[in-house]
């Protein structure tokens, strides 16, 4: 697989595309999904890292068209992805993802794909509640994940568990990253059973609810503090991945009785027509404010036409309709190659 795409002919194409991607002439978030022969990037029957919740040919998903789709911009092309570039560059270097579910996501993704190009190569994988960490030894490179549903600091106060908006101590354990990417949205919309929290504090004040949006800008605008204050640039590249969008009400893509069960194709049409979601609104607000870099993987578009890319009822430990998580391979490997293409343009 790897002497495919070294020989020289793809490096002088790989060195084209990143000519043109730093020319600034290239939106890879506007696009369309095509087939792709190549793809899927890996063999999720090889892939030692993807969990129950991500591997719906292993539970069962019986199509396969879901796992040909690439994503292809309309303006320019995107590198293929090289795991063999991607650990010589990064040697020697930790990479944390910072988030809820959907870092898990991403960051087994990554591990995937890295693997496909080094099947052989020792690793060290170590996990504890919170925090796992995957380690290339060859390589010296690190995958981390560091999980938190909202970013903000949620405790446990003789008044019950408190989210609170303005707090980010857990920060501290980010520190020292040569790469950081973070995620936060899926959790904030949560109520009843599901809501990890009894509380949310702002300031001195606690309320019992307030305006999930209202609230989510809160949060955010407290960790685009920390990155202000705690991050230095020429020693940490900062990203964001945007809202992962969910897939459990038809109307958003004009079959009102639907969900993504059951669903074998992308949106095909040239607007969605769910329209973008608020919290996108609330974080290019956020984004906006920033004084540091923070380079923001705008997904929210594209995975929004992937209607298809769900587990739905395909999922080893999440029952019902899972519509809201996505399979592996599928559509993080296009996070993530989005992810490689920033980080060496």
């Amino acid at each position: 697989m790897v002497s495919a795409y070294t020989n020289a002919s793809s490096n002088n194409s790989s060195e084209a595309v990143r000519r043109e991607l730093r020319s600034g002439r290239c939106n890879w978030f506007k696009g369309s999904w095509v087939y792709d022969v190549k793809y899927p990037l890996y063999d999720p029957y090889k892939c030692p890292f993807i969990d129950p919740q991500f591997n719906c040919k292993k539970y069962g998903r019986p199509d396969n068209l879901y796992l040909k789709y690439r994503w292809q911009p309309s303006s320019c092309s995107l590198p293929r992805f090289n795991g063999l570039y991607f650990l010589r560059k990064m040697k020697g270097k930790k990479i944390m993802f910072v988030g809820d579910s959907l870092s898990t996501n991403m960051w087994q993704s990554l591990a995937c794909l890295i693997h496909a190009w080094v099947p052989n190569a020792r690793y060290t994988l170590l996990r504890q509640k919170g925090l796992a960490s995957l380690t290339f030894e060859e390589y010296g490179v690190t995958l981390k994940l560091y999980r938190t549903q909202f970013l903000v600091d949620l405790d446990s106060e003789k008044v019950g568990r408190v989210l609170k908006l303005d707090s980010i101590k857990q920060g501290r354990l980010w520190r020292g990253m040569d790469v950081l990417v973070f995620n936060s949205w899926h959790w904030w919309t949560h109520t009843g059973h599901i809501q990890p929290w009894d509380y949310m504090e702002d300031g001195k004040r606690l309320y019992k609810d307030m305006n999930r949006l209202v609230a989510y800008y809160k949060g955010m605008t407290t960790w685009s503090r920390w990155v202000n204050a705690f991050v230095d640039p020429s020693k940490t590249k900062v990203f964001f991945n945007g809202v992962s969008p969910t897939h459990y009400e038809g109307k958003d893509w004009g079959e009102p009785m639907k969900t993504c069960k059951s669903q074998t194709q992308p949106f095909y049409g040239r607007k969605y027509p769910g329209g973008i979601p608020m919290a996108w609104v609330v974080l290019a607000k956020v984004m906006m404010r920033l004084k540091k870099p923070v380079h923001w993987l705008d997904i929210t578009g594209l995975s929004q036409l992937r209607k298809d890319a769900h587990p739905s009822a395909f999922s080893g430990n999440h029952p019902g309709n899972d519509c809201s998580h996505w399979c592996l391979p599928g559509l993080p490997d296009t996070w993530n190659i989005l992810f490689y293409s920033k980080l060496f343009s």
